[in-house]
Formats: C-alpha cells, sequence, structure tokens
C-alpha cells in the first residue's frame, strides 16, 4: 500500500493577507490567512503551504505572526516560504511554528545552504520550491526544455530544472515544491510533463503545483508522479472543496487521507 496523497491548499500571502493573481501578477485579496488556515483544516486539508509573495523584510514581521497565529490554532503540517536567506532564517519560522520551511532563490544563489538546513533540522524540514517554465523563444536552452525562474517567474535562471530538482535531492531536501509557472493560476491543468521528468531523477516527494482548475485535473497529476497536490485560487474563490477533490481522487481510485 503506498502512502496517501496529500491535497494542499497554497496561501500567497501579501501584507498580512492572501492575495491571488495569474502568473504571480493582478494580485487581487482573497482575505485572512489564519481564517482561511482554520477552514482549510476543518475541510479536510492535509497540509498547508504559506509563501510570503513579497518577503521584504519590513513584511517579515508580519509572517511571523500570521505564521504563530496559525500554528496555534490549526493542527496540520504548515509548511512556509519566502524570503528565506539563512540557516537562522529557517530557525526563525520553526521557532515560530511552521513545520517546514520551503527555500528557492537562496538555493539558487547558494545550493550549499539546503545541505546545511538539512543537515541542522533535517531533511524532513526543509522543501526545496522549483518555480520552473519552459525555456522560452530565444532563450538558451537546457537539457529538459523547462528552466528554474526567480521573482515570480519572470525572470530566467538558465538552470535546467529538472536537474536542480535532482541536484536538491542530492543536496539533502526532503521534497520538492514543483510549481509550473507556465501553468500558474491559468486553472488549464497541472504540467504533466514536467512532473514526469522530475519524478524521473528522484525519489523524494513531489508536490505538483500550478494550473489546477478542476476536479479532473489532479488525478492525472498524481499519475504522473506526483506525492501532493497543491492548488490556491480555486480553493480560495470557492470554486473547488478539499473534499471535491478527495472525492474526485477517490473515484480515480487514487489513495487519500
Amino acid at each position: 500500500m503506498g502512502v496517501a496523497v496529500r491535497v494542499i491548499p497554497c496561501l500567497d500571502v501579501d501584507a498580512g493577507r492572501v492575495v491571488k493573481g495569474v502568473n504571480f501578477t493582478d494580485l487581487r485579496d482573497a482575505g485572512d490567512p489564519v481564517e482561511m488556515a482554520r477552514v482549510y483544516d476543518a475541510e479536510g486539508a492535509d497540509e498547508l503551504t504559506f509563501l510570503d509573495v513579497t518577503a521584504s523584510s519590513g513584511e517579515r514581521a508580519t509572517m511571523l505572526d500570521v505564521v504563530r497565529r496559525t500554528a496555534e490554532q490549526v493542527f496540520i503540517p504548515l509548511t512556509v516560504g519566502g524570503g528565506i536567506r539563512t540557516t537562522d532564517d529557517v530557525d526563525t519560522l520553526l521557532r515560530a511554528g511552521a513545520d517546514k520551511v520551503g527555500i528557492n532563490t537562496a538555493a539558487i544563489l547558494r545550493p550549499e545552504l539546503l545541505h546545511e538546513a538539512s543537515r541542522r533540522f533535517g531533511a524532513q524540514c526543509i522543501v526545496l520550491s522549483v518555480d520552473a517554465r519552459k525555456v522560452p523563444e530565444g532563450g538558451a536552452p537546457t537539457p529538459s526544455g523547462w528552466e528554474v525562474t526567480t521573482h515570480g517567474g519572470r525572470r530566467g535562471t538558465g538552470i535546467d530544472a529538472v536537474e536542480w530538482a535532482a541536484r536538491g535531492q542530492e543536496l539533502g531536501v526532503g521534497e520538492i515544491l514543483l510549481n509550473s509557472m507556465d501553468a500558474d493560476g491559468t486553472r488549464a491543468g497541472f504540467d504533466l510533463e514536467m512532473i514526469k521528468a522530475v519524478r524521473a531523477v528522484v525519489d523524494v516527494p513531489v508536490i505538483a503545483s500550478g494550473g489546477a482548475g478542476a476536479v479532473e485535473h489532479f488525478p492525472p497529476a498524481i499519475s504522473a508522479g506526483a506525492d501532493a497536490v497543491l492548488a490556491a485560487s480555486v480553493f480560495h474563490f470557492g470554486q473547488l472543496r478539499i473534499k471535491d477533490v478527495k472525492d474526485g481522487l477517490r473515484a480515480a481510485h487514487v489513495e487519500v487521507r
């Protein structure tokens, strides 16, 4: 019997409020993160992910307060990402109540951070967040055709996304959050080919993110190799409930919690 698939709402937090846009632009207010976390917990979410989408030093205190208040009220695992630059930043978030910490840009700048963080806190606490897109026309080709991006998908790095996921596993991360920047917010379905490509090179759990728009989008992501499915706007604005997604997965003979 395999491990049950997790359904994870993602809350993009800006200045203490949940926001959502398309391809990380045109952000609109979606509500209070602590209140939304409480609702998702009651609805049967398996985990929650908070991403601090501004992550400037000024917002950091706000985000820590949100994490603390959420951890006091919900009892499912909480992953927090955005603006983590050092192992001390990881420590601060874990002490505030996060169970796992997602690292993105800082790992691109200094990959050793992943190894240091996993050694200090345990692999189970460290998530490599990979914001990937198809290499745009005229861009430098990568072996897989996907590249890692920063700045909400707006800035390409030239780093091959599939090779980077494999490197993250080598450096000791316990999980990979694989976000398709091409699909993000479009509700057109997950990037199944990218999920398959990453699954082929890593053994750690892969969370599929970007593109969920309907119940029928979730089972193919699991078939492609994801261990968990993450969505944001379809949950925040009421198009789908956690129960709908789990029922759809069960109907497709996927084991859920």
